[in-house]
């Protein structure tokens, strides 16, 4: 028996290779495959099964791409309904592999037809449960991000997701080893773990979600405080249920390069969007005229899915070697319309003589020696909502990455402004500046080091949002305290 997992790192995912007696078989596939086809090959075994373990929203599965070179079943667990066809497994059915047993475990709460799989060694014995986003490290699925539309609340998701916890997982013994589909980092939880593996045992002990006192109790823990997800979630769950083009497909037509003349004439004369891929302190020097920074050192397609139009011709930008890389993450994400990349990088669009673009960067103590004079400076804050509120400064305005690309929001920002952006760290605020830029914004500035560095400056005034929840948490504890001084009152006397 062998199990090796596939990890990607900028998606957080992790798909499975399990192999036994020259048989093998895939659990949640990415869209590019070669990796498993060539493993099941280097190893000299057949890939017999590709598992699902339930409708991925954060990634295109490589399910119909995988069958296609293999012919291996595409198995999905109970109450699955795709527009392709696939093999819906009944609950407990087991599928051999080799010398063992796969045994499917139905575990509807982070979407209805979500699956756990238990791979059953030679003596029958539960050796070790694929989890999908039923269970994480650290963490269970969230139940909020299924049935948009529908009558099932996320309420009544956590409950069915609490049932299956109870009736199927934590039953198993303590020893069978945890592999879920995603790592931290990933959006389909709120408090996933630094590891990518564990064990049921250590998860009943340490896993927030089942140290849960009962089921009322598991479905506020899970419900409560979670983020908004990315906004490409539902078209990813929805390509992944009705299928989609190959890959190979989508790469030959995208892999075309064109000249600094015909990229730019492309730009010209077609509805377009430029993706520039470089590090973003190469960015800031100088860019493409209207061109958006997505840094592939960064969490790339996570970011393009979020921000980029599905429904836009793509063109990208890269560091000359990168172009497939690239635009392999995009597909990873359902982006089937890139038609091109400049031949020679950005050094080619330079030396053609082009015009071009650049974003100020600027060092934090530049930002403390400006504040105090500059009548029109305004500090925009791109972070999440949820770190701004633990610091940021004061009064800075927030406008979370995502929303730079709504005109409600931007209406914040004044003509006059001088504007001076951060995030935590600077890859995310020189994504907001290119969008900025590209909205017709220019007189703004990048903090270099975001929050980070920013903190460290003296000079700058700093605050933190004080939240209804704080306030209740600061009356609960002074209402606290005025107990306990009037029973230590009484006690003295």
């Amino acid at each position: 028996m062998y199990i090796q997992q596939l990890y990607t790192g900028c998606l957080s995912e992790a798909a499975y290779y399990i192999e036994s007696d020259g048989q093998a078989a895939i659990i949640d596939p990415m869209r590019d495959t070669h990796a498993y086809t060539q493993l099941a090959s280097d190893r000299k075994a057949e890939i017999k099964y590709i598992f699902e373990t339930h409708f991925h929203a954060d990634f295109i599965s490589g399910h119909l791409d995988l069958q296609k070179a293999t012919g291996a079943p595409i198995i999905y667990g109970p109450e699955t309904k795709a527009d392709f066809a696939v093999e819906v497994a009944s609950d407990h059915q087991l599928f051999p592999l080799g010398k063992c047993m796969i045994e499917v475990l139905h575990t509807p709460g982070h979407t209805l037809e979500s699956a756990c799989y238990l791979l059953r060694d030679e003596h029958d014995k539960p050796y070790a449960l694929f989890t999908g986003d039923t269970l994480f490290v650290g963490d269970v699925g969230r139940p909020d991000l299924a049935q948009k539309g529908a009558e099932l609340t996320k309420e009544d998701l956590a409950g069915m997701l609490y049932d299956s916890l109870q009736s199927k997982i934590v039953t198993l013994p303590d020893d069978v080893l945890v592999y879920p589909a995603h790592g931290a980092g990933s959006s389909c939880g709120k408090n996933l773990g630094p590891t990518t593996y564990s064990t049921i045992g250590e998860q009943i002990q340490t896993n927030y979600a089942l140290r849960a006192e009962n089921k009322t109790a598991f479905i506020k823990a899970v419900t409560t405080d979670l983020p908004e997800p990315p906004s490409y979630f539902p078209i990813n769950a929805a390509i992944n249920k009705k299928g989609y083009i190959g890959l190979d497909d989508v790469l030959e037509k995208a892999l075309q390069p064109l000249s600094p003349t015909t990229f730019r004439d492309t730009i010209q004369t077609e509805d377009v969007w430029v993706i520039d891929t470089r590090d973003n302190q190469v960015f800031t020097q100088g860019f493409v005229p209207g061109s958006v920074f997505i840094g592939l050192n960064g969490r790339f397609a996570e970011w393009a899915g979020s921000l980029i139009p599905f429904d836009k011709k793509l063109l990208l930008i890269t560091d000359p070697g990168m172009e497939n890389e690239a635009m392999t993450r995009l597909a990873r994400v359902g982006f089937d319309k890139m038609i091109g990349y400049l031949e020679g990088g950005f050094e080619a669009w330079q030396n053609a003589g082009l015009p071009v673009d650049m974003i100020i960067d600027v060092e934090s103590d530049e930002l403390a020696m400006d504040l105090p004079f500059d009548e029109h400076l305004l500090v925009l804050d791109v972070r999440k909502e949820s770190e701004f509120d633990q610091g940021h400064v004061a009064e800075a305005i927030n406008i979370p990455l995502p929303e730079l690309l709504n005109p409600i929001r931007v209406a914040a920002i004044e003509d006059t402004d001088n504007i001076y952006m951060h995030c935590q760290s600077g890859y995310r605020s020189v994504i907001g500046a290119s969008i900025l830029k590209k909205q017709g914004f220019h007189n703004l500035r990048n903090i270099v080091g975001g929050w980070k560095a920013i903190e460290q400056e003296p000079k700058i005034p700093v605050a933190v949002t004080v939240t209804e929840e704080a306030l209740k948490q600061q009356e609960a504890a002074a209402k606290e305290d005025d107990t306990t001084n009037t029973e230590q009152a009484l006690q003295n006397k």
